[in-house]
């Protein structure tokens, strides 16, 4: 497994993995299905901040993080977003794949990356817990899809450069 930056050649790809959560999970609220086209806007707009997981035949998951809110005040704070292939899902492919991300993210002088997660994902809670993410907030029925009010739990991880340039590490196991 290899983790690169995206390309525009793999928005099928990320749209392979992405729109089937979107149709058939409460994973994700949105019930708007990601187009090639303006999957490849992002990953030309995000640049090393858009990264892929791939084999060496074809691309099994992707990260990337973007704005957390307007505004020149929340500019070291980004929100990120992580998928896999259900395949890969609890084979540690998703830690690898983070762990590049927060790279990026301290090189771009991110300073806190923010999940917003579903209430009907605890596998992703217990994900980003081992990654060195803390719930800050849960803010009850926000979301609303497949007929059901859904809550969402808010994370954080702050990240500290050590003198070395490697993320901190604190409260991951190992």
């Amino acid at each position: 497994m290899n983790v690169r930056q995206a390309r525009e050649g793999d928005a099928e790809a990320i749209c392979d993995i992405y729109n089937p959560i979107i149709r058939h999970s409460t994973i994700t609220f949105t019930t708007v299905e990601r187009r090639v086209d303006a999957v490849k806007d992002d990953i030309r707009a995000r640049g090393p901040a858009f990264q892929v997981l791939e084999n060496e035949t074809e691309v099994l998951g992707f990260a990337t993080f973007g704005p957390f809110r307007s505004g020149p005040g929340y500019a070291r704070t980004a929100e990120h977003s992580i998928h896999l292939a259900a395949s890969l899902r609890g084979r540690g492919m998703g830690r690898v794949l983070m762990e590049r991300l927060e790279q990026v993210a301290i090189e771009q002088g991110i300073h806190v990356l923010v999940a917003g997660i579903s209430g009907s994902n605890p596998a992703a809670v217990a994900f980003h817990e081992a990654v060195g993410f803390d719930v800050v907030g849960r803010l009850p029925e926000v979301g609303f899809k497949a007929g059901a009010y859904l809550d969402l739990v808010l994370m954080q991880k702050i990240l500290r450069p050590r003198p070395d340039g490697a993320p901190d590490t604190r409260g991951q196991p190992g």
